[in-house]
């Protein structure tokens, strides 16, 4: 049987942390399943009658936080994104936007890094551990391989634009939901009509699948071009692996490598 090592508390708290895990819910343990004795009830008398039953005033209910539909928290999106005319109007309106529960579980808005006036815009799909600390997107493991990644080309995070669909890091780094996603796309998308760059470069499938509206795989979607409509024009939009995948499956490098020198050819006619 394969052993757990011991943790101490600093490396718990650390394992809770990037779970997702960042609210205390009791101080004592309790043990749920333990049997639960009823009080002892003393029998009645044959001369007592039985007290009248106790007279139950009813309390109006607590008022719960307003939940909004994702259907209304989406159109919200659209009209104060569009509302937005330039990308740091977009910014303080996004970080004033509460349609999105992921915002109360976040600890940044994490928006973009890099040159909004670049020709190469880099989407992914949402802000990890480390991005959320910083309040920047790709920092972390991935964002060292994408520095690596753009330097093969002769490009730095002075030379490209970086955002996600997502602004703020799922609990425990998982997948934001189809409405969650829905809820955030008017805003990268005016955030691409904004920055009007002249290549969309999309950073897995996720970002891919909703910016460029496809159903297949980043495998079968990398390397492809694309005509993605800014709002003001048509640009090139171009797939390819996410950095987190790369970290995970190396092999797969050699095509990312294609892909990234299909950009910088495209960059250069």
């Amino acid at each position: 049987m394969t052993e757990i090592p011991d943790l101490n508390a600093r490396e718990l708290l650390e394992f809770y942390l990037a779970a997702g895990a960042d609210a205390l819910l009791g101080e004592e343990p309790v043990d749920r399943f333990a049997a639960v004795e009823a009080p002892p009830v003393a029998p009645r008398q044959p001369s007592e009658r039985p007290a009248p039953a106790p007279t139950v005033t009813a309390r109006p209910a607590a008022t719960a936080a307003a939940v909004v539909a994702p259907d209304e928290a989406a159109m919200a999106a659209r009209a104060a994104a569009k509302s937005a005319a330039t990308l740091e109007e977009l910014r303080a309106i996004l970080e004033g936007f509460d349609g999105c529960a992921l915002k109360a579980t976040a600890t940044r808005t994490v928006f973009a890094d890099g040159n909004p006036q670049a020709r190469v815009m880099l989407i992914g799909e949402a802000p990890g551990r480390d991005e959320d600390i910083e309040g920047l997107p790709f920092v972390g493991r991935s964002g060292k391989l994408l520095d690596q990644m753009l330097k093969s080309i002769g490009l730095d995070r002075t030379s490209v634009y970086i955002a996600n669909i997502v602004p703020w890091r799922p609990p425990g780094n998982r997948t934001p939901t189809p409405q969650e996603s829905a809820i955030c796309l008017p805003f990268v998308l005016r955030q691409i009509e904004l920055a009007d760059p002249d290549i969309l470069v999309c950073l897995g499938g996720p970002s891919a699948q909703t910016l460029l509206g496809i159903k297949d795989g980043i495998t079968k979607t990398r390397g492809r071009w694309f005509t993605f409509d800014t709002g003001k024009r048509e640009i090139k939009a171009i797939a390819t692996f996410h950095p987190a995948f790369l970290l995970r499956s190396p092999l797969q490098k050699r095509f990312a490598w294609r892909d990234l020198l299909a950009i910088r050819k495209a960059l250069s006619g």
